[in-house]
């Protein structure tokens, strides 16, 4: 039996997988990974520092122009993020936990969807708390109500996750009985530690185009996720 065939045994078997997803699951779709060759950092001298909270309340033209550039509504979700969906409608127990930003989940109406890293298109105004909408802040990050400064809902440098959001990632790593890493490095930290709270007997699955740095046994898929979940 072939690895590719043991996943999909695994798979079928399972009945509360997890998915921990990253920024090579939307490639395909045309969004550029992070920290790739031609990825939306390349040739950018401190790419961290415009993400970052500093750079929000110190510089936030900067920061504003910088945010605009992540967003791609012409991005649609692809085979790897609907197949993703539909497992999460049919094992009701399947949970995603995804550091990507870009919505896609959400479009392909994914449930139990965990945003580990929040999303570009929730938005709010920093000023009044109120929820803006992405299109009003794509055109002006200042609240046409208040004046105040419209953020993304994400998590930048120099931030900390909230809490409940950690404490949910870690149940459902935790009561999983299958963990799937798909297009992710796995080097965020704390995205890369949730694997630490597994059950011992949880088999884990790593589907990207790079082997990633773990000590734990995992059988090993190297390619586009697309490829594999076309077979799903």
């Amino acid at each position: 039996m072939s690895v590719e065939e043991q996943v999909l045994k695994l798979l079928t078997e399972s009945k509360r997988p997890v998915f921990l997803t990253g920024a090579g699951l939307s490639v395909p779709s045309g969004i550029p990974d992070y920290r790739s060759l031609g990825g939306v950092y390349h040739d950018l001298e401190l790419p961290e520092y415009l993400l970052s909270r500093s750079c929000f309340e110190q510089e936030q033209e900067k920061f504003y122009t910088f945010v605009k550039k992540l967003y791609h509504p012409e991005a649609k979700p692809n085979e790897s993020h609907l197949k993703i969906a539909k497992l999460t409608k049919e094992k009701e127990s399947a949970k995603v936990v995804t550091q990507n930003i870009d919505h896609l989940h959400e479009e392909a109406d994914t449930k139990n969807l965990i945003n580990f890293h929040g999303s570009l298109y929730h938005c709010y105004c920093t000023k009044c708390n109120k929820t803006c909408l992405v299109d009003d802040y794509l055109v002006s990050n200042y609240h046409e109500d208040c004046g105040g400064i419209i953020r993304p809902d994400i998590v930048l440098y120099e931030e900390s996750l909230p809490n409940n959001r950690i404490e949910a990632a870690i149940k459902a790593v935790s009561e999983a009985d299958l963990i799937l890493i798909v297009g992710t490095s796995f080097k965020v930290y704390p995205f890369s530690q949730l694997i630490e709270y597994r059950q011992s007997n949880s088999p884990i699955v790593v589907i990207n185009k790079e082997e990633i740095e773990t000590s734990d046994n995992h059988l090993f898929i190297k390619g586009d996720a697309q490829n594999f979940f076309s077979k799903v």
